[in-house]
């Protein structure tokens, strides 16, 4: 049982013959093709058919004209042959007015096996997709991109990836959201049409992500081709499968070689080391410049990798060179500038980090945290250390949306748990820097008041003072330091820094 042959269909066909349509109705269809050598050589009875001649057109327009009205007297509705485009305008106009739809054509006999396919022989259409997509196989992938890349120019459709929230990777066209809003991802075979669009999708067996498929479209295309795509999807899937298993395992393995290199370099703590430096070269890792650094941490149960793959992606559209990483249960990265940013530019920096966070909110339980701008080698490791500090921070503080930039914080830098790095302790001195200049009795104090919950009467008579003496001091630290000490959060930064000064 033949189908009937839309012209869309036969357009959208990629081995038509170098089809295209010059004149007529653009809705032509047919049921049946004739071919022949010349007009003459055509039957009396058309039949609605499409015509296809061998011939060219003849040189003449008058010519031209009569060959037109005689193959639509004799019932044929479409006339393909070489040089069509060619043809005065006046037999445009002619075809358009007796609903004869002329189509200009390279090679006839091409077109000719085209249609037989697409209206009698739909194994034979299957079988010679089948046959593209295992040419498809022959040329050597450097990655998944470049597998569906063979796969769209073997087959003439677009070719995409995609899961539920949209097209992952794609090539040899683009899929509109509509289409693949009409894609039943709970099937393992589907078809699907959108007005002119239709997508023929597999789901893709892969073990290390699941909801994705493969997806075979184009516009204008028939049931035929449809149902031909379906079958071409299934067999090219599993090579899709394997493709995105072995893409996996070669980025895993980068993505280990990358953070042991990063964690190489934060333990030298800015010192120069010319063979780190020399691998973080190869990779394309800035040290010169000026650089911000963040660090996004798991809140709960976290795969770091899967993270690195949703917050990459943004990455790209930040205005810097940015680079990232995973690193223990999450993941650490930069930005780098070669000249020293602006204001304005560090704040919309900081701002894109900041939208990738809330991204990342959505699929994963993880807090950010955000270092300050600094220049040079040393300066990445401090900010990376910064960016550490801060997202230890921001895992404590939902009221921040889980997220803390180190510029932010001022005296909050100091609420910590207790680490002793390099960047809690030179903030706790800095900090604590005029009680040591006073002799260091102030600070002797100031940490047992706060030892002693804050009571005048208990640090005086854990130091063996007088009750006046250990008021005036701590007044004397309040003046000295500028801190209100009725404030909680001021209190307990203080407390940490004494901590972290001071013998225990």
């Amino acid at each position: 049982m033949s189908e009937r042959l839309p012209l869309s269909a036969l357009l959208a066909h990629a081995e038509n013959g170098g089809l295209r349509r010059v004149a007529g109705p653009p809705t032509a269809a047919w049921d049946a093709v004739t071919i022949e050598a010349g007009e003459k050589d055509l039957p009396e009875s058309g039949d609605g058919r499409l015509a296809i001649l061998t011939a060219g057109a003849p040189p003449t327009t008058w010519q031209q004209d009569a060959m037109l009205r005689r193959v639509r007297d004799r019932g044929f509705t479409g006339l393909a042959l070489p040089g069509a485009a060619d043809v005065d305008a006046g037999a445009f106009r002619l075809a358009d007015r007796i609903g004869l739809c002329l189509l200009d054509v390279v090679r006839p006999v091409q077109l000719a096996k085209a249609c037989w396919m697409l209206i009698e022989a739909r194994d034979a259409l299957t079988l010679n997709r089948v046959r593209k997509v295992a040419q498809s196989f022959e040329y050597a992938a450097d990655d998944l991109g470049d597998l569906l890349g063979h796969l769209a120019a073997n087959l003439g459709t677009g070719v995409a990836l995609v899961d539920a929230t949209g097209v992952l990777q794609e090539a040899g066209g683009h899929l509109g959201e509509e289409l693949h809003a009409a894609i039943r991802f709970e099937s393992w075979i589907d078809e699907a049409a959108i007005g002119e669009w239709a997508a023929a999708s597999v789901r893709v067996d892969s073990p290390g992500r699941s909801g994705l498929r493969l997806v075979l479209f184009g516009r204008g295309l028939g049931e035929a081709q449809l149902q031909s795509l379906s079958v071409a999807a299934e067999v090219a899937m599993p090579a899709v499968a394997a493709r995105i298993l072995i893409d996996e395992v070669a980025a895993v393995n980068d993505v280990a070689a990358s953070s042991g290199l990063l964690r190489d370099f934060v333990d030298l703590r800015g010192a120069a080391d010319a063979e780190v430096e020399r691998r973080m070269a190869e990779r394309g890792w800035r040290t010169g410049g000026h650089h911000i650094g963040f660090r996004t941490v798991a809140r709960g149960r976290v795969d770091p990798f899967s993270l690195l793959r949703s917050i990459s992606g943004g990455l790209v559209a930040i205005d810097a060179e940015a680079h990232a990483t995973t690193a223990g249960r999450g993941i650490s990265g930069w930005l780098s500038f070669p000249e020293a940013p602006g204001p304005d530019r560090v704040e919309r920096a900081v701002a894109a980090l900041r939208e990738l966070h809330l991204g990342a909110l959505r699929d994963f339980a993880v807090a950010t945290g955000v270092g300050s701008l600094q220049g040079g080698r040393e300066g990445l490791a401090t900010t990376l250390d910064e960016a550490g500090d801060a997202a230890r921070i921001a895992a404590a503080r939902s009221a921040t949306g889980w997220f803390v930039r180190v510029d932010s914080l001022g005296l909050e830098q100091l609420l910590l748990a207790w680490t002793g790095n390099d960047t809690f302790v030179p903030a706790a001195e800095s900090l604590l820097a005029p009680l040591q200049e006073s002799g260091g009795d102030l600070l002797t104090t100031l940490s047992a008041y706060l030892d002693h919950e804050s009571g005048i009467a208990a640090t005086a008579t854990a130091l063996g003072l007088h009750r006046n003496t250990v008021a005036v001091r701590i007044r004397r630290v309040q003046e000295l330091l500028g801190i209100d000490m009725s404030d909680p959060e001021a209190r307990l930064a203080l407390h940490l820094a004494c901590r972290a000064v001071l013998p225990r």
